[in-house]
């Protein structure tokens, strides 16, 4: 029998942590599309990636850590792109634009991400832990829209947004259309639900009154 290979010294290979979350977060994904969410572990994560369960602590130290870098991978797909909006574009366009943004950026882990959900909802505590990270995804989505996320008004945005992605990403998990359009209508409908909610909550304000859907 061949003798299995040794884990890399602690610290090995070029980008340091960095490096070691990408292989983390890469591993994850592909263990979840074979095994499932209840079938991947955090050790089976670190062998999977080639790194010593010791490099894990304490930074890495659950699946839920795991997939919150993945978020954070995500996010800064999201704010690295250049969405070139205009003055003519509404808060609600804006948010329109770098939510698909978001959607295309998942959109090669669909299958490891329905799987993700479906455990992650089979567990209230997971799904309570997680909603601090999405959270925090949305501030990054209402920025990259050009909308303040700070202070108690960016929180309701955050919140309101998170309402909104969690009822969008249903749709698009199960989204085969090339384009995406089932996905899009759900959106764009959403976040109209959004912004009624926000003109009733706020007045009716014009511009400010429409940042805060």
């Amino acid at each position: 029998m061949a003798k299995k290979p040794s884990a890399p010294k602690s610290g090995a290979g070029k980008g340091g942590a960095k490096d070691i979350e990408t292989r983390l977060v890469d591993a994850m994904l592909s263990l979840v599309e074979t095994e499932g969410w209840r079938g991947t572990t955090v050790a089976g994560i670190a062998h999977a990636a080639g790194v010593p369960l010791s490099d894990l602590h304490p930074k890495y130290g659950s699946r839920l850590a795991i997939v919150a870098a993945y978020m954070r991978r995500i996010d800064r797909a999201v704010v690295t792109a250049d969405f070139g909006f205009g003055p003519e574009d509404s808060a609600r366009d804006r948010l329109f634009e770098v939510m698909m943004r978001r959607f295309d950026a998942l959109r090669l882990h669909r299958e490891a991400l329905r799987r993700i959900r479906a455990g992650i909802m089979a567990d209230p505590p997971a799904a309570l832990a997680l909603l601090p990270v999405i959270g925090c995804s949305m501030a990054w989505t209402l920025e990259a829209a050009e909308i303040p996320s700070d202070g108690a008004s960016g929180g309701l945005k955050a919140a309101g947004l998170t309402a909104v992605w969690g009822k969008t990403l249903q749709v698009w998990l199960e989204d085969e259309t090339p384009d995406l359009a089932r996905t899009m209508a759900a959106l764009d409908r959403n976040l109209g639900r959004a912004s009624r909610v926000a003109e009733v909550l706020f007045g009716r304000r014009g511009r400010p009154t429409a940042e805060a859907a």
